[in-house]
């Protein structure tokens, strides 16, 4: 066992209706997953632009087991496929990221972005409808002026309840590159985004103009030697925030010093072995992720092979770094010619930063207690998929031979991956992504 972190399977998801053999659509496929900050909603994007968000049950007393099961509370078409003509560039839908703002009153807000557009939804319920206008009918015809004989009051009545979601605000036109992260500051009034060379700031209030806060392109193009991969602000100090670079390096910077923060506070990189060096080492030390943990001490870090942690006052090393599939370290030439090397995992913190989750090939998932330093091995799948099935540790063996219960490093499924996966803030309960499968588990001692 795994102590609490033993997760518990409590049901499964499939995006798409039906069972998975009827061929999945590259549409269906999740490419982002993300917590409220309660916890009670839980919202996806995928590639074919749409969001779901799933409302968690409250819990009844005559099914108590039910809490935490989370059901469709609303789906919305959020991008839609464009065509730049200036640049005759296909703008995909898919959603690159979601991010929700705090709750401020009775609706919700989140931002959603994709290659070029963040956008501002307000998703609210309406359960009254006006009756009785005097100009109009029920069915909203209008009526014949000369047949109003007498003055109306509208009144509210009562109505089957209704999520609707509205876009409130576009953001559009301010990135040449695509957009690969975007963070809500912790002043609520301003959010930055950022693509493969430049972090613009914005203010919600604001659509037509955004601030420049960061620009790493070379005056010549053919000089340029890295790019962001990922940028967020810190959770409770509003003028300071990190992004990560395919280099694998970490900028900290504070936008107190100056307007543009092309110069950094801090720098955090890790001296390279060099008996590790290889051919592939530039690749596989790209941050595809990194996280600040919640309490702002630490961020953590993605690249291809670990996850590092980093202490905000130590640059020069991280101060733990944990192996997600070290047993891929022979396999890169093929993981290089089948496009897998360039596979951009996130990470998650659980929401009291003890332990830390990121995802890996064939459908498994990796947590690491930061305390125990034990770590486990999970996998998200259709066949453990039955209500309270309790999920077992899988292990890989790598040559040599192969226990009964141990998958072989030969044997497992490149295709099927776990990029996007997230924690709720305050329990024991995940979410992970599988190709078009959102899977849900919750800690068996809830």
């Amino acid at each position: 066992g795994f102590g609490s972190l033993m997760q518990d399977v409590l049901w499964c998801f499939s995006q798409v209706k039906g069972t998975i053999d009827i061929g999945v659509t590259e549409a269906d496929i999740i490419s982002t997953v993300e917590f409220n900050h309660t916890g009670e909603l839980l919202a996806t994007g995928d590639k074919g632009g749409r969001v779901v968000i799933f409302q968690r049950e409250q819990e009844s007393k005559n099914q108590p087991h039910r809490r935490g099961e989370y059901n469709v509370y609303s789906t919305f078409q959020s991008h839609e496929p464009e065509f730049d003509y200036l640049k005759s560039l296909e703008i995909e839908e898919k959603i690159n990221k979601i991010r929700w703002l705090p709750q401020q009153n009775a609706a919700y807000f989140l931002l959603s972005t994709n290659d070029k557009t963040v956008k501002l939804w307000k998703v609210s319920e309406r359960d009254k409808r006006p009756e009785g206008y005097n100009l109009k009918d029920e069915d909203g015809r209008l009526r014949d002026p000369s047949m109003i004989t007498m003055l109306r009051v509208p009144v509210l009545r009562p109505m089957d309840l209704m999520v609707e979601a509205t876009p409130r605000r576009v953001f559009a036109n301010a990135h040449t590159y695509h957009i690969n992260s975007i963070s809500v500051n912790s002043d609520y009034e301003t959010y930055m985004s950022a693509d493969d060379l430049r972090i613009n700031l914005w203010n919600f209030e604001i659509t037509n103009q955004s601030f420049n806060i960061v620009d790493i392109k070379p005056a010549n193009m053919e000089e340029l030697t890295e790019v962001i991969t990922a940028a967020e602000f810190h959770p409770n100090s509003c003028s300071t925030f990190v992004y990560s670079s395919s280099k694998g390096t970490i900028r900290l910077c504070d936008m107190r010093t100056a307007a543009l923060c092309d110069r950094h506070a801090k720098f955090f990189e890790e001296p390279e072995d060099p008996s590790n060096r290889s051919f592939f080492s530039e690749i596989i030390s790209s941050i595809s992720d990194v996280k600040f943990s919640h309490s702002g001490r630490y961020i953590m870090t993605r690249d291809y092979l670990t996850v590092k942690v980093w202490d905000l006052n130590m640059e020069n090393r991280p101060i733990e770094t944990y192996q997600v599939h070290d047993y891929l370290r022979s396999k890169l030439c093929s993981l290089y010619e089948n496009d897998c090397i360039f596979d951009k995992f996130e990470c998650v913190w659980n929401g009291s930063d003890s332990v830390i989750m990121t995802g890996s090939y064939n459908n498994f998932f990796r947590m690491f207690d930061r305390n125990t330093k034990r770590d486990v091995t999970l996998e998200a799948s259709r066949e453990n998929s039955k209500p309270r099935a309790i999920l077992k540790p899988r292990k890989v063996c790598v040559g040599g031979k192969r226990r009964k219960d141990e998958i072989s490093v030969d044997s497992l499924d490149f295709s099927k991956k776990i990029l996007h996966t997230a924690w709720h803030p305050s329990e024991n309960i995940i979410a992970v992504a599988a190709t078009n499968n959102l899977y849900i588990f919750q800690d068996k001692v809830n």
